[in-house]
């Protein structure tokens, strides 16, 4: 979460470098000003962020690349002032460098926050599908392994597969997903600590993770309320959903937004779907802790730690 947080400064610090035309010319989906240069710069233009074909197109050329249209998604606007950064304190030979290496740098770190949520989802599929088939609950078994692995990937490559046909732009549909599960991953992570403290005895240092827990609690829970039930079409997933449903049916949408208009319409239900799925999933993980740690405290039986034990170190004798 740190290091989440360093790279989402830096990220702000990148995009104060961009003037707003080339931020917006960067950042804008096609479905929103245009497919082509020409269409995309004057409608950002007229927004009263001046920018120019030429511009775009230097700028490209600098960057190594072919066009910096449209390029949603967060990380070629990072690049691009990232690059402007590197470029002015060591010279401009190397733009298309820092460019690719910052681009490098945030995909990698994407891969290493997929690859830890795979694996998390992997290890909750595996203890739930041990519940009614204990060789499944076993991480060691390699069939179980492969199953919930398959499955997991699965599921994630279905939402990138929707996000990469969306007429709008990708980050329309999993930008909005991601920020909302990987806090809530991290609050399950949390929640997940605050019981092992207090199962182990260890009650005094539950205020260590209870605290931001219930910081991610609360902020999480109320995004997903205002995503899920805003009656404002640029926060709400119904409310977007319901009102290109309404002017659909009123047949006011042009010819091409009507046509795509069914899957824009889906893809906001499903982003609804999803977001009361995991608040949901959040809350009863929430919910199990309060009841174990009660029954623990009370002197209740509860089932064992699974938790390997702590085992001494040569640092603890020095």
């Amino acid at each position: 979460m740190l290091l989440e947080s360093f790279v989402a400064i830096m990220a702000m610090i990148a995009a104060t470098v961009l003037d707003p035309g080339v931020f917006f010319a960067i950042n804008s989906p096609a479905g929103l000003v245009g497919k082509e240069a020409a269409d995309a710069v004057a409608t950002i233009s007229a927004w009263g962020f001046p920018v120019t074909v030429e511009q775009m197109q230097v700028l490209a050329r600098d960057m190594g690349e072919a066009t910096l249209f449209a390029r949603t998604g967060g990380a070629p606007s990072l690049a691009v002032g990232m690059a402007s950064i590197f470029g002015s304190a060591f010279g401009n030979q190397l733009l298309a460098l820092w460019y690719h290496f910052a681009i490098m740098f945030e995909a990698i770190f994407i891969l290493t926050t997929l690859d830890a949520g795979t694996r998390v989802a992997r290890f909750m599929l595996q203890d739930m599908l041990g519940n009614f088939a204990p060789k499944l609950g076993q991480t060691s078994w390699y069939p179980s392994v492969l199953l919930t692995s398959a499955t997991v990937v699965a599921g994630w490559g279905y939402f990138l597969y929707i996000g990469v046909i969306d007429p709008n732009g990708g980050v329309n549909i999993l930008w909005p997903l991601f920020g909302i599960s990987n806090q809530m991953l991290a609050a399950i992570a949390l929640s997940v600590g605050t019981g092992v403290l207090i199962k182990t005895g260890r009650l005094k240092f539950a205020w260590v993770t209870a605290l931001p827990l219930s910081w991610l609690v609360l902020v999480t829970t109320a995004a997903a309320w205002e995503k899920i039930t805003s009656s404002d079409v640029r926060v709400g997933f119904l409310a977007a959903a319901n009102d290109m449903s309404a002017k659909l049916a009123a047949g006011v949408l042009p010819p091409e937004k009507a046509a795509v208009a069914p899957q824009l319409i889906f893809n906001q239900q499903l982003d609804a779907a999803l977001t009361l799925f995991f608040v949901s999933v959040l809350w009863i993980v929430i919910l199990d802790m309060l009841r174990v740690s009660y029954r623990s405290l009370s002197g209740k039986p509860v089932r064992p730690l699974m938790e390997a034990p702590y085992v001494k170190t040569k640092l603890d004798a020095a």
